[in-house]
């Protein structure tokens, strides 16, 4: 079967991610949606371990991917895109944001989010995912599939109301 040629409307930026299966969840989200999966470094795992492999099962071939070594790299490579950086800290709601083709949604580390360095820089483009007072974050596969759900859903992914 051949498949068609997408170009992905959104990149899905994980920094730092230290959980294999968290990843490996991404990559699936990546390779059904046609998003773009970029990873930043340091890693907490080999992207050939086997946990990871398992959670994108054999999806890895259909998901576009690019690395960055460190956080620095990425910020230098992306000074002109459109980020928003998610955050359990933000105030401005995913909900209030509006989403377009190119965006990159931007995820820090399962244990320490973003760097401090990174979002004081960029506040204009911290956004969060509503949650109920008193509770620590949501798991990172969850959060990045909700907010790619969302600006997805913005940009008429094929298969939502609006692009039927």
């Amino acid at each position: 079967m051949h498949l068609p040629k997408i170009t992905p409307q959104l990149s899905l930026v994980l920094v730092c991610p230290q959980i294999p299966p968290n990843t490996g969840n991404v990559a699936r989200l990546c390779a059904v949606t046609g998003c773009r999966l970029v990873l930043v470094g340091p890693l907490g795992f080999s992207i050939a371990q086997k946990d990871l492999r398992r959670a994108g099962l054999d999806y890895w071939d259909k998901v576009f991917q690019s690395f960055f070594p460190s956080l620095e790299e990425y910020a230098a490579a992306h000074q002109d895109t459109r980020m928003h950086l998610f955050s359990s800290h933000a105030v401005k709601s995913y909900w209030q944001t509006e989403f377009r083709p190119g965006d990159h949604l931007v995820f820090g580390s399962e244990q320490h989010g973003l760097p401090a360095w990174f979002t004081e820089s960029r506040a204009s483009c911290l956004t969060t995912i509503p949650m109920l007072p008193d509770r620590r974050c949501l798991n990172l596969s969850t959060s990045v599939g909700i907010a790619a759900y969302e600006a997805l859903r913005q940009l008429s992914f094929p298969g939502t109301p609006a692009a039927r």
